[in-house]
C-alpha cells in the first residue's frame, strides 16, 4: 500500500454514503447552492445492479413528492420506472383463490401518486446525474477513519481507493452510510425502539400476474382496467404481511415481514425455506412462483430491521439520515419519506450555517420536529402485527393511517411547511392534539384486533373500495393545491376536525359490534364510513 496521500481538498459537505439518502441530500444541496463543494464517498463500485440491489422499492407520496419534485426526477421516474396503483391488501391467508378473500384497495388510481422503483436503476440515474452537476463522487471508497472537530475546527475524513488513501476536512459531516451506521456507532447513538420485526426478501425474473390469479368476471371488474399488478399488493395473516412489488427492469421483488415472536427468522432464512413457508400461509402465491423458482436473482434477510437513534442532528456540524440514523419498518414505505425529511432539516442546518446565521439552535428544534413524526409513525407498527389477520379491524385502521398521513404529515411536507417555525408554532396545540388522538386511536385498534372474531380464512369475500370515499379521494387530491400560510393553517385545521369525526365514527362503529346493531343504525352524521366498512 501507497503511503498516505497529502490532504485533498476541503469540502463545505462530505457525505458517508452514496445510495438512496446520500445521493438526494448531495442533488438538493447542489440545486440549492450551485457552488457549494460536496464530496459523496460510495463503498459500492457503479454502476450498480439493477433489480437484485436494494429493498425499500414502493415509494409512497411524501418521497414520490421528493423525488419528483422537489429533486425533480418525475420525468426520469415516469419513463424508467412504474407508476404504483396505491396500496392493496389481500387477507389470503391459507386461501386457494384470490376472489374469496376479503380485498382492500382502490378500483382507480387516487390523484396523488407515487411509483415503484427499481433501486439500482434509480442510483445509478442519481449517481450520473450527481457526477454531471460537479458533485465530487468518489465510488469503491472505503471509509477508513474520521475526527469530528470543535464548533470553530473543520472535521476530518480519510477514506481508501484501491490501494491509494486520502483524507480531507470539511465543514460538514453527513453520515448516510445506511445499516453500517459508522456516526452513530461511534458515538453511542444505536437505541432500540422496542419493535421486534424481522424481514426475509428475493427478487425473481418475470411478472407476478396477481390479475390472472382468478377468471372471476366480478373480481376482474372491480379494478379497470385490471392492473392490480401494479400496486403494492400485500398478502396479509395473523403477524405477517408478504410484499409483491413489480420492477420496471423486468422482475418483482417479494418479501416477507413479520412479526419475530409470532414467526421465527429461522423458519424462513434461505429461498427454500421461505418457499416452505409461505406454501402453509400463501399457497396461491407459492403457485404462481413455481414457474419462476429457476429465475430467482438473490435472497436477503434482516433481523430486528427496526430500529431508533438518539441523535440525528448535531450543533457541531454533523447529521444522520437514512437508515444511519431510525428505521421504522416497511409497510407503508416509509423509508423514502424519512429521507425526505431529514434531508429537508439538514439542508435548512447547513443554509442558515452558510448564511452565517445563528443556526445551531435550529438542530435541535428539526431534531425534535423529526422524532415527533417518527413516533408518531411508530405507533402505527409496534403491538399492531396481530391485526394483520383480522380484515375486520385492519381496513379500518388502514384508512385511519392513511387519513392521519394525509391530513397532518403530508400537507406540512407538500406545502414547503416542515421548517415553518412560526405555523408550526401557531398550530402547536392542533398538532399535539392530533398526535394524542393518533396514540390514542393506535391503542383502541390493537385492543380491538385483540378481540375474539372469525378468522381472515372464514371472512366472506368482499371489496373495500377507497376510491369510493369521496372524502379520502379528496384529502389525497388536497395534497397538491397551493396553499399560502393562511390557507395551510386552515387545511390543517380541517383536517384534524376529519380525523376527529372519523374516530368517532371508527369507535362507534366497534362499540357497536357486540350488540349486532344495525350497520346504518346510530351513526353520527358525518357519514364517514359507509356500511361496507362498518361490518
Amino acid at each position: 500500500m501507497t503511503p498516505e496521500a497529502p490532504s485533498a481538498d476541503a469540502q463545505d459537505v462530505t457525505i458517508l454514503g452514496g445510495g438512496l439518502a446520500g445521493l438526494c441530500l448531495a442533488l438538493q444541496l447542489r440545486q440549492r447552492h450551485p457552488d457549494l463543494r460536496i464530496r459523496v464517498l460510495e463503498r459500492r463500485q457503479h454502476p450498480v445492479p439493477e433489480a437484485a440491489f436494494k429493498i425499500g422499492e414502493s415509494s409512497v407520496e411524501i418521497g414520490a413528492e421528493y423525488f419528483g419534485q422537489v429533486l425533480g426526477l418525475q420525468p426520469h421516474l415516469d419513463h424508467d420506472h412504474i407508476i404504483k396503483f396505491g396500496f392493496r391488501f389481500f387477507f389470503s391467508d391459507q386461501q386457494n383463490e384470490i376472489d374469496r378473500c376479503v380485498e382492500l384497495g382502490a378500483s382507480q388510481s387516487l390523484p396523488t401518486g407515487s411509483w415503484q422503483i427499481d433501486r439500482g436503476r434509480f442510483e445509478n440515474f442519481l449517481a450520473g446525474r450527481a457526477r454531471s452537476q460537479g458533485i465530487d463522487l468518489r465510488t469503491a471508497a472505503s471509509v477508513r477513519s474520521w475526527r469530528l472537530g470543535d464548533d470553530k475546527q473543520a472535521h476530518s475524513v480519510t477514506w481508501q481507493e484501491g490501494d491509494r488513501t486520502e483524507q480531507a476536512e470539511t465543514r460538514w459531516l453527513v453520515d448516510a452510510s445506511g445499516r453500517a451506521g459508522l456516526l452513530k456507532r461511534q458515538l453511542g447513538l444505536a437505541a432500540d425502539n422496542g419493535h421486534r420485526v424481522n424481514s426475509v426478501w428475493f427478487r425473481v425474473k418475470g411478472r407476478i400476474e396477481i390479475d390472472t390469479w382468478s377468471d372471476c368476471s366480478e373480481w376482474q371488474a372491480r379494478c379497470r382496467p385490471p392492473e392490480r399488478w401494479r400496486s403494492t399488493n400485500h398478502l396479509v395473516g395473523d403477524g405477517y404481511w408478504v410484499w409483491l412489488i413489480p420492477l420496471a427492469s423486468g422482475s418483482h421483488s417479494v418479501g416477507i415481514v413479520c412479526d419475530a415472536d409470532k414467526h421465527p427468522l429461522e423458519r424462513m432464512r434461505s429461498f427454500e425455506l421461505a418457499m416452505a413457508w409461505l406454501a402453509e400461509r400463501q399457497p396461491r402465491l407459492v403457485r404462481a412462483l413455481e414457474p419462476m423458482k429457476e429465475q430467482v436473482q438473490d435472497f436477503g434477510f434482516l433481523r430486528h430491521l427496526s430500529y431508533g437513534c438518539k441523535q440525528v442532528f448535531s450543533s457541531q456540524r454533523w447529521a444522520l439520515t437514512g437508515e444511519a440514523g431510525a428505521f421504522l419498518d416497511p409497510f407503508y414505505s416509509p423509508g423514502s419519506d424519512f429521507i425526505a425529511i431529514a434531508n429537508t432539516y439538514i439542508c435548512r442546518l447547513i443554509e442558515k450555517d452558510l448564511a452565517g446565521e445563528p443556526w445551531a439552535p435550529y438542530a435541535q428544534v428539526y431534531e425534535q420536529l423529526f422524532f415527533s413524526f417518527y413516533d408518531s409513525t411508530l405507533a402505527m407498527y409496534k403491538g399492531q402485527y396481530h391485526l394483520f389477520g383480522r380484515p375486520d379491524v385492519l381496513p379500518l385502521k388502514v384508512l385511519w393511517d392513511y387519513s392521519y398521513y394525509w391530513g397532518v404529515l403530508g400537507p406540512m411536507f407538500f406545502a414547503r411547511r416542515l421548517d415553518d417555525l412560526p405555523s408550526l408554532s401557531r398550530l402547536r396545540e392542533d398538532l399535539a392534539g392530533a398526535k394524542a388522538l393518533n396514540l390514542s386511536m393506535q391503542h383502541k385498534f390493537a385492543e380491538w384486533g385483540h378481540r375474539a372474531a372469525a378468522a381472515s380464512g372464514t371472512a366472506p369475500s368482499a371489496f373495500l373500495d377507497q376510491a369510493s370515499l369521496p372524502w379520502f379521494a379528496e384529502l389525497n387530491r388536497a395534497l397538491r393545491d397551493p396553499l399560502n400560510d393562511s390557507q395551510f393553517r386552515a387545511r390543517l385545521r380541517d383536517n384534524l376536525q376529519r380525523l376527529r369525526d372519523l374516530a368517532a365514527e371508527i369507535e362507534q362503529s366497534f362499540n357497536q359490534r357486540p350488540r349486532r346493531t344495525p350497520p346504518a343504525a346510530s351513526i353520527s352524521p358525518n357519514g364517514l364510513l359507509p356500511p361496507t366498512w362498518r361490518t
